[in-house]
This record gives structure tokens, sequence and C-alpha cells, in this order.
């Protein structure tokens, strides 16, 4: 190998990749073919994270757990549950009852393992909790690639060269453990996840708000969004937006929220990671207003708008920005009966990793930043996404595309 070869490749996470090979005459043993196992096994693993990608694949769903279910201990070294004597609490406040289960299903963690949960298991989360994090209310449940030797078998023959039992494990399985913890965990901002080194071995599945030991956990404290889906990298997605898709505003309405005649107004836009403030150019926003009216009566023209100083949620140097306000900058109104088309060019804005906003508006259900506003029956069925895990957010995976939504106007 020359020189050049080895400092290109010397940061690649890979170990040196070599098999086994036969000859006749040859003496094997418990070394060679244990090297000879973790050949394959390495190539599996590098084939699945550079190609392929890491996340949960399917299911592994965190979910409030069934009354009166025996629980599953997330390790076998998991600190005992506190005893609580007569006085510490009311009679019916005795039990920890803060519980969930996590549904089968299958993830890949950041080297290539699979981890594979087959049976549903209650998770205990005061139990699971670290001692050192049990004051906090907000924990986050996820799971970890494992292993541990099964079926003791007796050795027919004795290492001579080494000081040995009469019975060895014959068989490793390959498991999982639960990790619950109180610390937010740190996100992955790796571009590229195939040639660096892995450092998140834990998968994380879920965020628990407002955790009282004593009650049971109910659904909607449940945050399944903190999980990362499968594949290469995580795409940069539109998560909110200040109006409502679809909807009826009046002119006075319509004024407030373009910006018209007040600083403070404008569409706003959240993207669910950093994107470059210097993307946000003219001509990636377009605001188009189609006339009331039909056939040859109705007209179109465009409104004319700029970007507003970056908000409050970009860093200091304004380098990147979570979201962007656009202005109304000319004094036309719009009237009773007009259309207001919004279209962002998803493909023209890049994440820090300089990758295209993923921005699809599929089926117009990107919810509205105040969730509060929006009528219940706004978008009819398909509450969640076909993965399962709210919310909604903009993308289809591919990247890029054109985000579109628009509202109509009344004068009342």
């Amino acid at each position: 190998m020359t020189e050049t070869e080895t400092s290109r490749t010397e940061e690649f996470d890979a170990p040196p990749l070599r098999r086994l090979r036969y000859f006749h005459g040859q003496m094997l043993g418990a070394r060679d073919f244990q090297r000879e196992q973790d050949y394959h096994r390495e190539k599996l693993r590098l084939r699945m994270r550079c190609l392929l990608g890491y996340g949960v694949v399917c299911g592994l769903h965190v979910e409030p757990a069934p009354r009166d279910e025996d629980d599953c201990p997330p390790d076998a070294t998991a600190p005992p549950e506190e005893s609580v004597t007569e006085g510490d609490a009311q009679p019916e406040r005795t039990r920890r009852r803060a519980k969930v289960q996590i549904t089968p299903g299958l993830a890949v963690d950041c080297d290539g393992n699979e981890v594979v949960v087959r049976g549903g298991c209650v998770i205990d989360l005061w139990k699971a909790l670290p001692p050192d994090e049990r004051d906090t209310d907000t924990v986050w449940v996820g799971v970890e690639y494992a292993e541990r030797p099964v079926e003791p078998t007796r050795a027919v023959y004795n290492d001579a060269c080494a000081d040995t039992s009469d019975c060895e494990f014959g068989w490793t399985e390959e498991c999982h453990k639960v990790r619950v913890t109180g610390c937010e965990p740190p996100v992955d901002e790796r571009c590229d996840t195939c040639c660096s080194p892995c450092e998140h071995k834990v998968l994380w599945l879920a965020r628990i708000d407002c955790v009282d030991w004593y009650e049971p956990v109910r659904r909607d404290q449940t945050h399944m969004n903190v999980r990362r889906p499968f594949g290469r990298h995580l795409p940069t997605v539109i998560t909110g937006i200040n109006w409502i898709h679809g909807h009826t505003y009046t002119i006075d309405e319509a004024k407030a929220l373009l910006g018209t005649q007040d600083e403070d107004g404008g569409l706003v836009v959240r993207f669910s990671a950093d994107v470059r403030s210097d993307t946000l150019r003219p001509g990636v926003v377009e605001l188009q207003v189609i006339e009331g009216g039909s056939g040859r009566n109705a007209s179109t023209w465009y409104m004319g708008g700029a970007f507003a100083e970056p908000d409050a949620e970009s860093d200091g140097c304004g380098e990147f920005t979570q979201g962007f306000r656009y202005r109304q900058t000319t004094r036309e109104t719009l009237q009773d009966g007009d259309r207001l088309l919004i279209t962002v060019r998803a493909a023209f804005i890049l994440d820090r990793c300089c990758r295209p906003v993923d921005g699809t508006h599929v089926g117009g259900r990107v919810p509205t930043i105040d969730a509060e506003a929006t009528p219940a029956a706004a978008h009819g069925g398909c509450h969640l996404p076909p993965s399962g895990i709210g919310p909604w957010t903009s993308g289809t995976g591919a990247g890029g595309d054109v985000f579109e939504s628009w509202f109509f106007v009344k004068e009342r």
C-alpha cells in the first residue's frame, strides 16, 4: 500500500479485513474459527451501515404499559426498587406505576448491529433509571445491542496454554438492553455516517414528559418523534407553519398574517434542523394571488415579499437558522374570493450538510405552529403519517421538491 493510500484511508472506521486461508494439513483451533466469524460479521456490519445506514426499521413503539403486567428488567444489574414504608406516602401511592412497554420490532445501530426485540416487555421507569438521574420528570427510553453467553458445555480437552474451567459457554446469544436516562441524549450531527466513528450506541425511541412515578404513564406524555428512522442520514424537513392550510381567513386576518401593515406579521416556516441562512434568497418563496371568479374572469398576480431578519432561534453568527419569516412588501390587499398560493422551493434551501430540505407537502398535513389554532376537522383522517409516528412533517425521503400551500380569503 502506498503512502498516499494510507493517508487517505487511515480515518475509515473499520478494522483490517483478513479471512482464513485453508490449505491441506492445516491445524485450526478455536481462535481461528472465532476470527473467521468476526470477519464475516464485520463485513455484514460494514455493508449495513455504509450502504443502508442505521435507525429504527419497524415497530419498537413505546406505549403505556397494560395494567398488572410483569416487568421485563432492562438489565440484570439494575438496582432493586427502593422500599416504601408506611407513612412515606399515602396508601394508594406506595407503589410506583410509571411503566411503559416496547413493542416488538427491528432496528440497526450505528455500528451496523441488528437489534431485534422479539416480544414486547414492560419497563419500570424508576428501576431502569440510574439512581443519580432520578431527580427529573422527563426521561428518554431506548434500546442497545448486547450479547450474552448461553448453553454451558463441558470441554473435552483443556487448553494447555490457558487456565480454563471444565465448562464453557458454547453459544453467544444476540439480544438487547433497554436504556432509560434523565439526561437529554446528544444528537448525531455527522454528515457522513459511513466513514466516521460511531459514538451513539443507544437507539432512543421516545421521550416521556411529566412523569409521576406513582401514576400510570399516559399516551399523551409519550413523544416518539425523537427516534431516528432507518437511513443513511436524517433529512431536514418542514415541521410547522403559522397558517392553516386550505383555511378561509377574513381580509383583516390575511393582512395580519402577511404583515401588510404590521412588522411583527409575516408567514413563518419552521424546520426540524438548522438550514443555511445564505440560501434564503429572493425567489425561494413566492406568493401568487388567484383572484376571485372562474374561467376567463379569473386572473393572477404575484405579491411582493422579502425575508425578515433571522429569528432568535438562529445562532449568534446568523449562519444558520431553524425558521424564517416572509413578509409582504407591497401595498396590494387581498379581496373577497381570492386564493393565496404559497410556494417554498425547498430544493434551494440547504441544511448544515449542504443537503436540500425535503419539502414535499404530503397531503397538506404539516401542522400549524400554534396547534391549538387548528380546527379539529381541518384535515379529516390520516392523523398520523404512514410510519405511525407523529406529528406530520413535509418530505417523502427523496429530498428537495417544492412545498406548496394555500388559503382562501372572504370578506367576512
